[in-house]
């Protein structure tokens, strides 16, 4: 292992079944307006946290929030997790503007998520 090979969580999103109410509801909570809007994604930022709402879970068919560990290298990542015993749900790949994400799940079935910014 690489040791403290990872910078937090920094992002979740959210699987939402009707985008423009959830907008609302997170726009109050964190008291702020969306910085990205678009008809597959909203997404807040807030002291250095990313929050993000999926309408109808995405195509990678989220059913609860995910929490993305942000990480260096994740290839490399991905390589210790399998080994250690997750399984690849998501391949890393990149969704724009050079970031790249992938999808692990653990031993107990938890989706857990990886981000790099290239």
């Amino acid at each position: 292992m690489t040791g403290s090979s990872n910078q937090g969580i920094k992002t979740v999103l959210h699987p939402v079944s009707d985008l423009a109410k959830a907008k609302a509801v997170y726009a109050a909570l964190l008291g702020i307006p969306p910085h990205v809007e678009s008809s597959y994604y909203v997404g807040f930022e807030l002291e250095g946290q990313h929050i993000g709402l999926v309408p109808g879970g995405g195509p990678q068919g989220m059913t609860s929030p995910v929490v993305y560990w942000h990480v260096p290298d994740i290839e490399t990542k991905l390589a210790e997790m399998t080994a250690a015993g997750a399984t690849v749900k998501e391949a890393a790949h990149e969704v724009g503007a050079g970031r790249v994400v992938a999808t692990v799940i653990d031993p107990d079935g938890n989706v857990l998520g990886l981000l790099q910014d290239r």
